[in-house]
């Protein structure tokens, strides 16, 4: 078994219509064994960004205290908010320093390019190589079912309304068909004017 696989979790970005949506599973387990069902997996970087980290667990919490500390220090000295090509290209940065004992996680990034306002996901695996596709990424245990569910449910421009739906269909039904994912979901949906977040009930067995 991988190392990745260990504490469980599923992740999902995808691009709508001036909007874009990160989804995940609340699941933090040991292997088979669910310790926890409220495990933060998502963290907000900004008014509009936000990065999730799928892969074990406290390699999560680690990564995500540098990064938010080499945030700190790059909104102190350029005084704005980072561009989420920039931010995707520090957090790839981070994960290639450590390339020979790297952390465990694959991060999932999405968020809106400032002033255009323009949907960006990407992803990563854990040595920090981009991926930048024009639809959706996804990473965790259940990627195979995610890729379905997303190729199958996913078209051009979607509203937020709409995306949401369509992203938490795809989430859902992935961690059904997965034992190591799942036990409640949370949503968040970034606009040029506001980030909505709604958590989504799954299966809790």
């Amino acid at each position: 078994m991988s190392i990745l696989h260990y504490n469980g979790g599923a992740i999902v970005a995808m691009k709508g219509k001036n909007c874009v949506a990160i989804a995940a599973d609340r699941r933090y387990g040991i292997q088979a064994q669910t310790i926890g069902t409220d495990f933060q997996k998502i963290f907000p970087m900004g008014s509009h960004l936000y990065v999730g980290l799928p892969g074990l667990a406290t390699d999560t919490q680690t990564v995500y205290q540098r990064l938010r500390f080499r945030l700190n220090l790059y909104e102190l000295k350029e005084s704005r908010a980072i561009d989420p090509r920039t931010f995707a290209s520090m957090v790839s940065n981070l994960l290639y320093e450590r390339r020979f004992g790297p952390y465990f996680v694959e991060p999932v990034i999405a968020g809106l390019t400032p002033k255009t306002y323009e949907p960006f996901v990407c992803n990563m695996d854990l040595i920090g190589c981009l991926n930048t596709p024009e639809d959706f990424v996804v990473a965790g245990t259940c990627t195979e079912q995610l890729y379905g569910m997303c190729e199958a449910l996913w078209v051009k421009d979607l509203e937020p309304e709409d995306l949401f739906e369509t992203v938490s269909q795809a989430l859902v039904n992935a961690c059904d068909r997965d034992a190591y994912s799942g036990w409640g979901a949370v949503v968040h949906i970034i606009e040029k004017d506001k980030v909505t977040t709604k958590h989504v009930k799954t299966r809790m067995d």
